[in-house]
């Protein structure tokens, strides 16, 4: 720390400019997978909402309980960080699963993927792929089992070799979770965060450039690759999480092909559609490594 009481020296992620906050930040995450959540509630139901709502509740009271922060309404929101965790989870999960199990993720989320890593500003992982994860390992059956929009019934995803057009794709109108069917909503989403200054380009170009690069190479379709299972999402939403990305912009472009690269081996060689839950956790893995070997210039440093 510093005597200085005009420098204030705290963990990631920082204040971006005057006036902004933490708060801030994270409500306008919030506000730009509202289009996605909403889309998701219209073409999959009601249940949809329940999910959505156990998540996110369940992860700002399991925050509030273990840092003690019980009282009102924004004492227990906090920071906004455990309702944009508790979100970004519900969005990756189909839309049937038992809203007991999207608490579950919510709170692994929380407890194993936030606060016993130091909590926000320390984490290695994303939370909310941390909760997934866990969710997939425990319960695999209930994390690949997928309705159709259209008639409630049990369906493969464009991943899984079901056929659709791709304006289909781009509206949503496919089985898959419950955020990651709308590209055209979640671009839209991505275009607000990029004009806010909550995202870079970095992450997103080198995700989807390298998705779409290597695609050909396994055989595969560029679009139903880059529109189905979720990169989006995670592209945009998870991937270029503040915390959990590099610092270095030059680290952030590595990551970026890193997530890619690992999205479309797991999908093509293991035969997982779950490619960018695994991919973006092992790259979080990397970023210590990477931030310790790319570093930006010091300030006046000469070459």
């Amino acid at each position: 720390m510093t005597d200085n009481p005009d420098i204030v020296v705290s963990d990631a992620p920082h204040l971006v400019s005057d006036g902004d906050t933490i708060l801030i930040v994270m409500s306008d995450v919030m506000l730009a997978l509202l289009p996605a959540a909403l889309a998701g509630i219209y073409l999959f139901g009601l249940n949809t909402l329940y999910v959505i709502m156990a998540a996110v509740f369940t992860a700002m009271a399991v925050e509030a309980v273990c840092l003690k922060r019980i009282g009102s309404f924004q004492e227990v929101l906090g920071d906004g960080s455990a309702a944009v965790t508790g979100l970004l989870l519900a969005l990756t999960l189909p839309p049937q699963i038992s809203p007991g199990l999207a608490a579950a993720g919510a709170a692994f989320s929380i407890i194993i993927g936030k606060l016993l890593l130091g909590g926000l500003g320390h984490n290695i992982f994303n939370p909310a792929l941390v909760g997934r994860g866990i969710l997939l390992a425990i319960w695999p059956a209930a994390m690949t089992s997928y309705t159709s929009p259209i008639d409630g019934t049990t369906a493969a995803t464009a991943l899984g070799g079901a056929e659709f057009s791709y304006v289909e794709m781009l509206l949503g109108n496919i089985p898959g979770s419950i955020g990651e069917t709308s590209a055209l909503l979640l671009l839209l989403g991505a275009i607000f965060l990029f004009f806010r200054g909550r995202i870079g380009w970095r992450i997103p170009l080198g995700y989807i450039g390298t998705v779409a690069l290597l695609s050909p190479l396994f055989g595969a379709n560029i679009l139903v690759q880059l529109l189905g299972g979720g990169l989006l999402l995670g592209a945009f939403y998870m991937a270029t999480d503040m915390v959990t990305s590099p610092m270095d912009n030059r680290a952030k472009l590595i990551f970026g092909i890193g997530c890619g690269l690992f999205t479309i081996v797991i999908r093509e060689l293991a035969t997982l559609p779950e490619g960018v839950t695994y991919a973006i956790l092992i790259m979080n893995a990397l970023v210590p490594l990477m931030d310790s070997y790319i570093k930006r210039r010091a300030f006046g440093e000469v070459s």
